[in-house]
């Protein structure tokens, strides 16, 4: 008889282990394109592994979570923001006899499609390209066709719906996609509150009393009420939620930040001239498509110059981009 593999130990470990709404790593139901099982890793832990080696999941360092190109070194990245959801879903799904795995291969990729500037890019994209841009549905084009030279990650296919599936208004095909759901609201309504304030654009004092009374007073406890509470409505369930009072509030406190710092005048005072960057560089490409690296052409055929255009300007940082436009439109001084 052959040597039990490690993997196999941990697909065992997990069938005795985990919540009977757990996914298991041996009923995946697969990649796109089959490939030898891992002696080691469970197909999970594999499609983790390719994310944190990947190009996108490198760029978020430089990619805006809420403030533009922020100077100061303290706030947060779209890399930042994903690794605190990371924490925040891994908690939960341990807390709850989930993949924990599985939960954090869906957190380490669910901002991979996320564009320069943010919601602010993305907006842009969404007004310029034919059938529109999501951030979530870019996830995915990156991690099935952008990432590894143009042939993809192969992922499983609970890590991709886990991706594709993270926002608020979408339904995730297991408990783990929706731990991750609510883990990003979770951080970034946290976490963007730590920003305002070390921005200047909130004090501690202004978040509604109610929310305070009910989630606490600093980030820590906040985080932690909000942990627990889903853990207490949530634990042996189908069903990955806060209780009815905690959602109240919850959504009290996301629409204060939305009405105090997602739309303040200050905190978006750069947001017109980083569409003006994303509209000049999306429509040069567009009449330039030959200037594309070559693991965006290799899809023009298939998915159109506007659509491939939209992958090259998404997958940019903050950064390159505004260097690109200003190698395009900025004259330089003669030499």
């Amino acid at each position: 008889m052959a040597e039990e593999s490690i993997r196999s130990r941990w697909e065992a470990w997990e069938e005795q282990t985990l919540s009977p709404y757990a996914t298991l790593s041996k009923n995946s139901r697969g990649r796109a394109r089959e490939i030898e099982p891992c002696e080691i890793r469970t197909c999970f832990m594999r499609d983790r592994d390719r994310i944190l080696h990947c190009k996108a999941f490198r760029r978020l360092k430089h990619k805006t979570q809420v403030f533009l190109a922020p100077l100061g070194d303290h706030y947060r990245t779209r890399l930042t923001h994903t690794l605190e959801v990371s924490q925040i879903a891994r908690t939960i799904a341990r807390a709850m006899g989930l993949n924990e795995d599985l939960t954090e291969a869906i957190a380490l990729g669910h901002d991979l499609g996320h564009t320069p500037f943010g919601h602010t890019g993305e907006g842009v994209l969404d007004r310029l390209v034919p059938g529109g841009f999501s951030h979530n549905e870019e996830g995915l084009r990156v991690v099935d066709k952008l990432e590894n030279d143009g042939q993809g990650l192969n992922l499983t296919f609970e890590v991709r719906d886990g991706i594709v599936n993270h926002p608020k208004k979408c339904h995730p095909a297991t408990m783990e996609g929706k731990v991750v759901s609510l883990s990003d609201r979770i951080a970034y309504v946290n976490h963007d509150i730590d920003d305002a304030v070390r921005a200047g654009v909130l004090t501690s004092e202004d978040i509604p009393d109610s929310c305070r009374r009910r989630f606490g007073n600093t980030h820590s406890e906040r985080i932690n009420s909000m942990i627990l509470d889903v853990l207490r409505a949530s634990r042996n369930t189908p069903a990955v939620t806060f209780t009815e009072e905690a959602a109240e509030e919850f959504d009290r406190l996301r629409n204060f930040m939305y009405e105090n710092v997602y739309f303040n005048p200050i905190a978006k005072r750069e947001d017109e001239k980083a569409r003006g960057v994303v509209e000049a560089l999306y429509t040069y490409y567009l009449d330039h498509i030959e200037l594309l690296p070559e693991e965006f052409l290799l899809h023009l055929g298939e998915d159109g110059a506007q659509r491939i255009t939209a992958d090259y300007i998404a997958c940019m940082t903050d950064t390159y981009a505004i260097q690109q436009y200003q190698q395009l439109f900025v004259p330089a001084a003669w030499n």
